[in-house]
């Protein structure tokens, strides 16, 4: 069960079974039952939490296939959701920007699963950009948007050839973006990443050894971790965005924890960034929303 959803999140509701079953049949091999009698996974499970995350975008966003190979990160649907949600809502406001349009967005390592730019294209009707450094997670993204047709018109994935940057030869001259987005490697070691998802283990209630943490423990080497951990990769965002300021309105990104903030906000005071924190809660996992722009 989630808690705290942003109001118009469709996945407060308890998963309907029955409907994702039926456009993902393998699904059926993960349904559990949980203390009260009702249907679940065992979120523990990386190849539960693939399947019905698969099924949630066959059925709801009417993908013809998604494939992600073993040992990239799954993408947990209503949780990528709730960032984009938030996100519209503050360029209502503060932007007064005319949300019913489509916007054009940028997403700042996109990855395999390229879920922000499907999300944005699928539940919001946005023109998206996926940036990407990785060769092979590049591929596999092209691959899945090519599956589904619709999603050839709105979306488009590209290589990010210098790791060096994370804008510069992906934001093209005079190309405007409404906003970017990012959910960066929050852990600055493999040894950490592990240690966090020994620790999510435990919080699901799973007794589990370390060994079997690695069996289930998705998500390739820059997905996961960079030297320095989401705060000095935020830093770089900031420090790099002030370049862009002309052509994308907002800059955001997710910052998975509190001790990454104070460094965080001296970065954009030092930026001259006018910015704010969104605070952002699914389940057990409590997250924020960074947001900023220039005058």
């Amino acid at each position: 069960t989630f808690t705290a959803m942003h109001a118009e999140n469709p996945y407060q509701a308890p998963y309907d079974f029955t409907k994702y079953t039926e456009v993902y049949a393998p699904l059926k091999n993960y349904i559990v039952l949980n203390t009260s009698g009702q249907e679940t996974i065992d979120f523990s499970d990386s190849n539960a939490v693939y399947a019905l995350n698969k099924a949630i975008l066959l059925a709801d966003y009417k993908l013809q296939d998604y494939i992600l190979p073993k040992g990239y990160l799954i993408p947990p649907v209503p949780g990528r959701l709730d960032y984009l949600l938030y996100l519209k809502d503050f360029l209502s406001e503060r932007f007064n920007l005319n949300i019913d349009k489509p916007l054009k967005g940028l997403d700042i390592g996109s990855g395999a699963n390229s879920i922000y730019c499907i999300l944005g294209s699928e539940h919001f009707g946005w023109s998206m950009v996926g940036a990407e450094s990785d060769v092979k997670a590049v591929e596999i993204a092209k691959e899945n948007i090519a599956r589904t047709p619709a999603l050839k018109n709105t979306i488009e994935i590209r290589l990010q050839e210098n790791k060096q940057f994370l804008f510069k030869n992906i934001v093209q001259p005079n190309e405007p973006f409404d906003f970017s987005i990012c959910n960066p490697p929050f852990h600055s070691s493999q040894a950490e990443a592990l240690k966090g998802s020994y620790r999510k283990q435990r919080n699901l209630g799973n007794r589990t050894d370390h060994n079997t943490t690695l069996l289930n423990f998705e998500g390739q080497a820059n997905e996961l971790w960079c030297k320095g951990g989401e705060a000095l990769f935020i830093k770089r965002l900031i420090k790099e965005s002030v370049g862009y300021k002309s052509q994308v309105k907002l800059f955001s990104s997710l910052v998975s924890k509190e001790e990454s903030l104070p460094s965080i906000e001296k970065q954009l005071k030092k930026a001259k960034a006018i910015f704010t924190v969104l605070p952002m809660e699914i389940g057990h996992k409590v997250s924020r929303i960074v947001l900023w722009w220039f005058k």
